[in-house]
């Protein structure tokens, strides 16, 4: 008895060390771009580090790009740590891109009211020949082949998503084998995929999830950033913003603000395109936009050169994003283009307008401003008297002969603080 006591005060006062399985959870919602593959990267090895159970990946994608989601496809291949890509929440969907990610998930799953699809090879330039579409289609179809053969899923199904475009809700989805669950919640999804067996890299691995502690993995602020500035709009916008910036501080030395949010515009903007699949074409013109439109401040063209910017702009605008990939779905917003199409001609055809002709306007302060005002006459000028200018007495002379006291006169220069004048017509 007296041990059973000892034993149990032990047990009170020792408690035997449980190791509670982990679960990683992340949200990638929105464009596959550089900062959500670093994100995805960055998750698994959090994972790995923490030995976690395994990852679910909550996704919505209408798509995005080449380079990234090669790189998410490739992490979750060689992944250490068995990835679900859960399709969720109601209303989600992985569509382009979207699709190549979720079939190499270890596991495949959706919530209702969910759809995947839609892979088809496409072009923001609706100018592509047939030879040119035909290689984009093959190239995408044997990547989804390869993936889904990997991860046992429908093969057929994928390559279709690509070449007709086939687009699945959860319940056909799972009955042509494209994914492997639907479930309603994550708790739900946890329950479902207790005791399954994964296959790895470095082997086969089955899933304790029932009871599993879930920890969320966020991304960092600079993350967010990142992700927000890979928007093809927001680059667009921000490189726009850039040079109004740099203009205005050009056109008004020791504004200093509009530098500084110019530098810091175009900074970031440039960072953002070289993420995106830029066509150095389309940001030519936007740059000769901005010429021409200077030029037509400063030059009489009876609006030739407003004219020639806002084409270049147009079409520069259009043709700034360039895909040619099947799984790039990236393209600025028509509405945005031809706003800032908008808002960019009045910005220089007006407020910096309005700038430069106020340099041009005569100085109307200090001794400059003197020139071309009328005084009067204190002290008769035979040639040189006095006379009363904005309230102040000035020597002056006479450039007219004598004038009399109390007679009108123009100031026409000044010299050595000396006034010269002539005499006002009285007709």
């Amino acid at each position: 008895m007296k041990h059973i006591l000892l034993y149990c005060l032990f047990i009170f006062l020792f408690p035997p060390v449980i190791d509670a399985q982990t679960v990683i959870s992340m949200k990638i919602d929105g464009t596959i771009n550089p900062a959500s593959a670093d994100f995805i990267h960055n998750g698994i090895e959090k994972a790995a580090r923490e030995k976690a159970e395994c990852i679910i990946s909550h996704l919505n994608t209408p798509g995005g790009l080449l380079k990234s989601t090669r790189m998410i496809v490739s992490d979750l291949l060689e992944s250490s740590v068995p990835v679900i890509v859960y399709i969720s929440p109601g209303g989600a969907q992985a569509g382009s891109a979207g699709v190549f990610i979720t079939l190499a998930a270890h596991i495949a799953a959706m919530a209702p009211g969910t759809n995947i699809g839609a892979a088809h090879p496409v072009t923001l330039q609706n100018q592509i020949d047939s030879i040119m579409n035909e290689k984009v289609t093959n190239d995408a179809a044997a990547f989804i082949r390869s993936i889904a053969e990997k991860r046992h899923h429908n093969i057929e199904w994928a390559e279709n998503a690509v070449r007709k475009s086939f687009s699945y809700s959860e319940t056909e989805a799972l009955k042509d084998s494209a994914i492997d669950i639907i479930a309603k919640s994550e708790t739900d999804l946890l329950a479902k995929i207790d005791g399954k067996i994964v296959y790895l890299s470095s082997g086969t691995k089955t899933l304790h999830t029932a009871s599993a502690i879930v920890k969320e993995h966020k991304m960092s602020a600079w993350e967010k950033i990142l992700n927000i500035i890979s928007d093809p709009n927001i680059a667009y916008i921000l490189f726009l913003l850039g040079l109004y910036g740099l203009m205005f501080e050009l056109y008004n030395p020791g504004s200093i603000l509009p530098g500084i949010v110019g530098v810091i515009a175009l900074i970031l903007a440039l960072y953002s395109m070289h993420t995106l699949p830029i066509n150095y074409a389309g940001l030519a013109l936007i740059i000769f936009s901005v010429i021409l439109f200077l030029l037509e401040i400063k030059i009489v063209s009876h609006g030739l050169l407003a004219i020639g910017g806002i084409i270049s702009l147009l079409l520069g605008s259009m043709m700034l994003i360039k895909s040619s990939s099947s799984l790039e779905m990236v393209k600025i917003s028509r509405s945005i283009i031809i706003s800032a199409t908008i808002v960019t001609a009045l910005f220089f055809l007006f407020v910096v307008g309005l700038g430069i002709k106020a340099q041009r306007r005569k100085v109307v302060t200090g001794i400059e401003g003197l020139v071309g005002d009328i005084g009067e006459v204190m002290e008769t000028l035979s040639p040189i008297g006095i006379i009363k200018v904005q309230g102040e007495i000035w020597n002056a002379e006479s450039l007219s002969g004598t004038i009399n006291n109390g007679e009108k006169v123009k100031i026409k220069e000044m010299k050595n603080l000396k006034l010269f004048v002539e005499k006002i017509n009285n007709s």
